[in-house]
């Protein structure tokens, strides 16, 4: 049954005034649900909750009969999720598309309540319920996924949730007891009413890189672990960049373990020679990757496996046209050896709002995703990776690739067998709201390149993480306009990003291979022959990548 509440606060136009102070609201509904496929993926959500009638207990964990994917929901800081029923008929009008789904118990809540919303209540506010022993106490911002956009069927709607700063709040259970439709939620404590959910999401979500900000909203203490460690990761980056010393570039790493994996593949484990402190942010992101100092003067960077910023395990192939890079690891390193290694940082992008994630791997590219895949599966998310090898004695890391094969997120392709991966086939079977992923030798890259433009996939449901490239060319000339319009000249075998790193120690730079846009320079004037696969066409026309991309004669650039 649903109750209808009793006269809402209205504007001037008539609608519900969603900033209207609150000091109560009444629950309209009580709905849970079970853990079941979200249809037409293999993963299982709790997101589709049925009405309940009459009392339902509330314990410490959430609702009685209520299941949770316990990965990004349930536990003490998120066992009631709340959402403001006002809100769906704002929904109904911007996506009318979907109106027929935008109704309460849509976002999966819990609590279905009236106005009481992100505008009117606070971080650590303590509700009482009426008729219960109940108490609720507001405990963190409903962070969407791409569960959302399934569930409305509207690619990348998830983040209008937050932008619109719609998304629920949770409650964590301070004293259980019963709840029902009807009942009364009284506000009887407010420790922060400067902390309302729609300001956190400000600065959450919008303004990132405020310290003063992530700062203060590290020391709430009501805040859950979520958003507390979130806010108080970025307080550590900051105080680390603000410390950074620029020369101090090359930090020593010791070789603590080398292993063949096959013929080809060698891997390594490097463990930091000087110890973190514990004000030093330690965590990496699955899908970094590190650039390694070997001999005097010669710099590659590697995909990180597995690992943190202390101890993290490379795989390198020894190429047969190898620059220099792996026959060095393969052919000096040993156990005991100390390198040099310079920025570690995160190349394959995180995409939560894709439904599906689509892997494509070829030889020992299935470094750069391996604990991508292994991530996306340990959060229940939809994973394959397809992965094309020379034979089956060539497979790396192999107890990992068995145990994602025996799961049903691999697709392995042994050319010794006659098994053939067809990209284009990957590509028009890989579902609606899906990302791809293309990681290996040149080959398998230009052709994944090719077929993505030939079937109409936009730019930015694409990510290539290329492990080579070409580099030489014509010997180009750059103006630098911002340093006094310096002349630089590039040689054949000598790219932009080292000339301009000799001359003025910039730009930065971190795969070298045209992945990211760390060495990203603007382009002033001049023609450009654009390699790599980090900047859209649009970005082509007033940047280039200076570690991979050539001029044409001469251009002008700034740093």
């Amino acid at each position: 049954m649903v109750h209808q509440p009793p006269p809402l606060p209205l504007g001037s136009d008539g609608e519900v005034d969603l900033r209207a102070p609150l000091t109560s609201d009444t629950i309209l509904q009580v709905r849970t649900g079970r853990m079941a496929p979200l249809a037409p993926l293999s993963i299982k959500s709790g997101i589709n909750k049925t009405l309940r009638s009459g009392p339902v207990q509330i314990t410490k964990l959430g609702l009685e009969g209520d299941e949770q994917d316990p990965t990004f929901h349930g536990g003490v800081d998120k066992a009631v999720h709340g959402y403001c029923a006002a809100h769906y008929k704002s929904w109904q009008k911007e996506f009318s598309q979907a109106a027929d789904r935008f109704v309460p118990g849509g976002f999966g809540e819990n609590l279905v309540l009236g106005f009481m919303n992100e505008r009117n209540v606070c971080i650590g506010d303590i509700f009482e319920i009426s008729d219960s022993t109940a108490v609720l106490q507001i405990s963190l911002p409903r962070q969407p996924c791409f569960k959302l956009n399934h569930r409305f069927h509207l690619p990348n709607f998830a983040p209008n949730t937050y932008r619109l700063s719609r998304t629920g709040y949770y409650f964590r259970v301070l004293t259980p007891g019963p709840v029902e439709a009807g009942n009364k939620l009284t506000l009887v404590s407010r420790p922060h009413p400067d902390w309302t959910i729609e300001r956190i999401q400000r600065y959450l979500h919008k303004e990132t890189d405020n310290y003063d900000m992530n700062l203060e909203l590290s020391q709430i203490e009501e805040f859950g672990a979520e958003c507390k460690d979130n806010f108080t990761r970025r307080v550590l980056r900051a105080r680390a960049k603000a410390n950074k010393k620029p020369k101090e570039k090359w930090v020593p790493y010791k070789v603590v373990e080398r292993k063949e994996q096959t013929k080809r593949i060698t891997s390594f484990v490097l463990e930091a020679v000087d110890k973190f402190t514990e004000r030093e942010e330690k965590e990496l992101s699955p899908g970094a990757h590190a650039k390694i100092k070997m001999g005097k003067c010669l710099v590659r960077a590697y995909s990180i496996v597995d690992g943190d910023k202390e101890r993290f395990q490379l795989a390198v192939a020894l190429e047969e046209k190898s620059r220099g890079g792996s026959k060095y690891l393969h052919r000096e390193v040993k156990v005991g050896d100390v390198l040099q290694v310079g920025a570690i940082t995160a190349a394959v992008p995180t995409v939560s709002a894709a439904s599906h994630h689509v892997f494509v791997a070829g030889g020992v590219g299935v470094t750069a995703f391996l604990a991508m895949v292994e991530f996306y599966k340990s959060i229940h998310y939809s994973v394959v990776l397809h992965y094309a090898v020379r034979s089956a004695d060539d497979v790396p890391f192999r107890d990992r690739i068995e145990e994602l094969k025996k799961e049903g997120q691999l697709v392995l392709y042994d050319k010794a067998a006659g098994q053939r991966m067809d990209i284009r086939q990957i590509i028009q079977s890989r579902g609606w709201n899906s990302q791809l992923y293309f990681c290996g030798p040149k080959r398998l890259m230009d052709q994944a390149e090719r077929e993505v433009k030939e079937l109409g996939v936009y730019q930015k449901e694409v990510h290539y993480e290329a492990f080579e490239a070409d580099m030489s060319g014509d010997p180009f000339e750059a103006v630098v306009a911002n340093k006094g319009g310096v002349v630089v000249k590039v040689g054949e075998d000598e790219t932009l990003l080292e000339v301009l790193q000799k001359q003025f120690d910039q730009p930065d730079s971190s795969c070298c291979v045209g992945n990211c846009k760390t060495c990203l320079v603007e382009l002033k004037a001049g023609q450009v022959d654009h390699r790599g696969t980090a900047l859209t066409d649009d970005e082509k026309v007033t940047s280039m990548l200076s570690c991979v991309s050539r001029g044409v004669g001469r251009i002008t650039i700034e740093i």
